[in-house]
């Protein structure tokens, strides 16, 4: 991403002003590029390149949501797609792993009962990648995690997994979607004197509003206890035909997916999710 032309073009279009622009990387995913460009009356935006697929649905649920106060308000986005620019929130992503029942219920009160249904979705899952149903959705993302929980997990436990997504549970979401964050983990968090400020870096999936509390809840290996997710659950006014039996069966498949997730980015964390990985096979049980 060649940046000195890409502010050349953000100040000939006004985005910026012109007075002493700085610019400086900021760590991003594994995909993506970021860049915060700053000037001396204080003012900061980001400049994020992508696949243009990939941005295209990402400025699309920021346009979709953009009077919502935790997101970040989309500025430009590039004809092709090559980059996206959108206002910086200050504020730091270090999570302290405390009150995560406070967290999740903040949550859901900020953001996810403010999800709405898309009048024209493309499919279910990945807005990038749909797909013809929630489970077929699901049973890909079991399959690539399966290739990494294979050496932690029993063979009975990855069976119950598959089992539980071809469950008629699973078919019991609506058919009129609601447009998620889909990556609405503490890794995207963004907090200023602790308390929640803002939530960044979508990868937008088209589902119901538990989806993204769960993959909060199972984003970080604190506090996974049923009273957790139940007591968080209990605020979304978006409550599909979810009963506590297909909550637990929901959290385990969450968490599922999220033990591959911390084998390869968080080893250190295995043990608490392996240990919360019997918790909650106990409850279904």
């Amino acid at each position: 991403m060649d940046i000195e032309r890409i502010i050349g073009n953000l100040i000939s279009k006004s985005i910026i002003p012109t007075n002493e622009v700085k610019c400086e990387p900021l760590k991003g995913g594994t995909v993506s590029q970021l860049y915060l460009l700053s000037n001396s009356k204080g003012e900061r935006i980001v400049v994020k390149g992508n696949e243009p697929q990939i941005l295209q649905t990402e400025a699309n649920f920021l346009d979709f949501y953009k009077d919502e106060e935790l997101l970040p308000k989309l500025l430009y986005v590039e004809d092709s797609y090559q980059y996206i620019v959108y206002e910086f929130i200050s504020g730091v992503t270090n999570y302290n792993r405390n009150n995560k029942r406070e967290l999740l219920i903040s949550l859901v009160k900020q953001l996810l009962n403010h999800n709405k249904r898309d009048s024209n979705p493309s499919g279910w899952g990945w807005a990038d990648e749909p797909t013809e149903s929630w489970q077929m959705f699901l049973l890909q993302r079991v399959k690539e995690a399966t290739n990494m929980v294979g050496s932690y997990l029993e063979k009975e436990d990855i069976n119950l997994v598959v089992k539980l997504v071809n469950s008629s549970n699973r078919r019991s979401i609506t058919s009129s979607l609601f447009l998620l964050h889909g990556d609405l983990g503490v890794h995207n968090f963004v907090w200023s004197e602790g308390q929640l400020t803002g939530v960044i870096d979508p990868a937008p999936v088209f589902g119901e509003p538990l989806y993204d509390l769960i993959y909060a809840f199972c984003s970080s290996p604190e506090d996974l206890t049923a009273e957790v997710i139940e007591s968080a659950a209990s605020h979304l006014s978006n409550k599909g035909k979810n009963s506590t039996n297909i909550l637990y069966e929901e959290v385990l498949i969450g968490l599922y997916l999220r033990i591959a997730s911390c084998v390869k980015h968080h080893p250190q964390d295995l043990d608490d999710y392996l240990n919360a990985w019997g918790y909650w096979k106990n409850l279904i049980e």
